[in-house]
């Protein structure tokens, strides 16, 4: 059997009419995985007859599954189980773990290694996905009828949305530990609780600030501290894993540290797990947790790094302020953490590091009057999970509203990032999960705010004497190479941003794609053509093929988020090319 690829018009059901099992949400995110970075890449896929059909040609398996619409990326929404090529050529029903061990056995094939720990991470995955479905019928019984009375509790709400996760990576939800164990903690659950406040001799602190009193933003919260001692906040689920440690132990019981127990006042998780808000201020915490691909821990260079991200970028912050009124970058000022020495009479290194907590700004210092933040993720969402989505911004609009929602988004988002890039040599990561886009009374987009300063990098060529006077620990991770930077932008900006909020526009009017696409190019060319338009811009606008980061394969190989590398998209916009050229024929 041939397998080419070919994109189909028919007449699909693009909506969900509702949410998907786990088992369902586990393998359409296996298959996402699967198309975009080994069969697709392989020429090993086809769309007909309202199905994809994807080969792994090592592992000797032919698979299927139905489409509710397709995509222009490739990142076409499917649903219903996966099915698997009999020998008579009938189609069977296969279940997740069978599409995991398929996986496996044709990355092992492909490789030569094999990973043990791929299946369990993606069991993982689906337990949570499963506890994730569960919590939320529980939280929509308990809650019929109380509404949203708060642009807080509305933006809490599109963060702790996120049933299923990202769409394109084999183990979105995968969590280390039994879910008894964090689930109290999780923001599927709507989880919100106190903080565990320690009180810390004040020479066994370790803190840095970008600017005076950004640690009152910790100070605060429990203003009665012992003469002597300073307040060191922690997240209860990682003092529920440090606690036992035997340095922490003999510092509590000489007098050193202070347990003042639980404190009063709840802070919400976000959806990152760790980063958590109390709507004044985000604090973010060290988990001893791999979430997703990554252990969660803050080290040592990114608590110093995210002070001194936010010391140098002010007047780089400052000046896309102006040229871009409708964007912001929410700070992180300060860190505090535990300097208790270890046996060596050096800070205790898992201490350090384990009990760092980052204090980022909340958003009230930058939310514009009348406007209500929402989570991009929730936004975009391929099912309407919470009060954020774009179904319920447009609530039924016709296309005509959808492309002036579009180009209000796409005139906030776009412009700052490449500025960021070009002129400062700074490098966002507007992925969906770093963006929080505000809304006004009629759900228009009116204002981006970008955060999490542990993806934002440098280019050396621009900063390299503000880099040679940081230590090299805290240098070398603030930075990217030009083509590793302008990957992971395109890549953050395009890929899994923009796309991903294009393909929630174009679910609720299916034969608009690739006139939202066309909107996409149309912002890049403004840009271009008022602000010049360098190589790699141009490159972009002429079609060249789009970084994906490759999550399979970096989960696969076991390697660290800096170390993903990238497969390559088809762009969207070689069309427009194309129709650009036979016009001017």
């Amino acid at each position: 059997m041939s397998l080419t690829e070919s994109l189909v018009t028919a007449s699909l059901p693009a909506v969900a009419t509702g949410l998907p099992s786990a088992d369902e949400a586990v393998t359409h995110t296996l298959l996402n995985c699967l198309l975009r970075e080994v069969s697709g890449p392989e020429h090993q896929t086809a769309v007909a007859h309202g199905h994809l059909l994807l080969r792994l040609p090592r592992r000797g398996v032919e698979l299927r599954v139905a489409l509710r619409r397709t995509s222009l990326l490739g990142a076409h929404r499917f649903t219903g189980p996966a099915m698997e090529q009999q020998h008579d050529g009938g189609w069977e029903e296969i279940d997740w773990p069978c599409l995991a061990r398929y996986i496996q056995d044709e990355l092992s094939l492909r490789t030569g290694v094999r990973n043990d720990e791929f299946l369990d991470q993606v069991a993982s995955s689906h337990q949570a996905t499963s506890a994730a479905l569960i919590a939320r019928s529980r939280r929509t019984a308990a809650a019929d009828g109380d509404g949203l009375t708060t642009y807080l509790a509305t933006y809490l709400a599109s963060e702790q949305s996120l049933l299923f996760g990202h769409r394109f990576h084999p183990t979105p939800k995968a969590r280390t530990g039994d879910t008894a164990s964090w689930l109290s903690y999780a923001p599927e659950t709507g989880a919100s609780f106190p903080l565990r406040h320690l009180a810390v001799r004040g020479h066994l602190i370790a803190e840095e600030s970008a600017e005076d009193g950004a640690v009152q933003a910790i100070d605060r919260l429990r203003p009665d501290v012992p003469d002597g001692y300073r307040l060191l906040p922690a997240h209860p689920w990682q003092y529920e894993m440090l606690c036992e440690h035997p340095g922490l132990r003999r510092a509590v019981a000489r007098g050193d540290i202070l347990d003042l127990g639980p404190a009063v006042k709840p802070f919400a998780a976000t959806a990152s797990v760790r980063t958590l808000y109390d709507g004044e201020t985000f604090l973010k915490f060290s988990l001893n947790v791999r979430i997703t691909n990554c252990l969660r821990k803050n080290a040592l260079y990114e608590l110093s790094g995210a002070v001194a991200l936010t010391r140098l970028l002010e007047p780089v912050l400052a000046d896309l302020a102006i040229r871009f009124p409708g964007c912001a970058v929410l700070r992180e000022p300060a860190y505090r953490s535990l300097a208790l020495p270890g046996p060596d009479g050096a800070p205790d290194r898992a201490l350090l590091e384990g009990f760092g907590v980052i204090v980022r700004e909340g958003l009230s210092a930058h939310l514009m009057p009348g406007t209500t933040p929402l989570l991009a993720a929730a936004v975009a969402d391929e099912y309407p999970t919470g009060p954020g989505h774009i179904s319920r911004l447009l609530d039924g609009a016709g296309p005509r509203t959808a492309r002036d929602w579009w180009a209000a988004y796409l005139k906030l988002l776009l412009p700052p990032v490449l500025a960021a890039y070009f002129d400062h040599g700074l490098v966002l990561e507007p992925h969906l999960q770093n963006v929080v886009v505000c809304v006004d009374e009629d759900g228009m987009p009116a204002q981006v705010l970008f955060r999490d300063l542990e993806g934002t990098k440098l280019l050396p060529e621009h900063h390299a004497a503000t880099l040679a006077a940081l230590p090299a620990d805290v240098a070398g991770p603030l930075t990217y190479d030009a083509q590793r930077g302008w990957d992971r932008v395109v890549y953050c900006l395009l890929v899994n941003h923009v796309a991903e909020v294009l393909a929630a526009l174009a679910d609720l009017h299916p034969r608009s794609e690739h006139a939202l696409w066309s909107q996409v190019r149309a912002t890049l060319q403004a840009y271009a053509d008022r602000h010049g338009c360098p190589p790699q811009l141009g490159s972009l606008l002429a079609g060249a093929p789009l970084p994906a980061k490759a999550n399979l394969l970096t989960r696969w190989e076991r390697k660290a988020d800096r170390e993903a590398g990238y497969v390559r998209l088809p762009s969207p916009f070689a069309g427009d090319v194309l129709d650009t050229w036979s016009e001017a024929r």
